[in-house]
């Protein structure tokens, strides 16, 4: 069974910074694709950033200079590093991964998703 949890959300003020992490487990694809997605109240669900299946970062152009995503070296962990955060990066952050299916690059269709972690930017 695969599960991922996110962590590391919470509160912080503008151009404040936060790492979200998002461990694996059950996961036995050995080739896939992960991403961040986020959620903002009354607004649909936004891919934020992702690692395709052959390592290539790509973000949304919302964030793109101010957020990066990694991979632990055992590819059990997924990070968000967000640096300048502003109010409108308010959301509830989800992780998720494919089934091992995606192979366009630079894209990601997940089939599996955390739980997500809440990250709020006051002004």
């Amino acid at each position: 069974q695969v599960q991922l949890v996110e962590s590391g959300g919470g509160s912080v003020q503008t151009g404040g910074s936060l790492t979200l992490s998002c461990t694996a487990s059950g996961y036995t694809y050995s080739t896939y694709c992960a991403a961040w997605f986020r959620q903002a109240p009354g607004k649909e669900r936004e891919r934020v950033a992702i690692i395709d299946r052959y390592s290539n970062p790509s973000y949304a152009d919302s964030v793109k200079g101010r957020f990066t995503i990694s991979e632990d070296s055992a590819r059990n962990t997924l990070y968000l590093q967000m640096n300048r955060l502003k109010p409108e990066d308010t959301a509830m952050y989800y992780c998720a991964r494919d089934g091992g299916t995606t192979v366009v690059a630079h894209t990601c269709f997940p089939t599996y998703w955390g739980q997500g972690t809440q990250v709020t930017v006051s002004s």
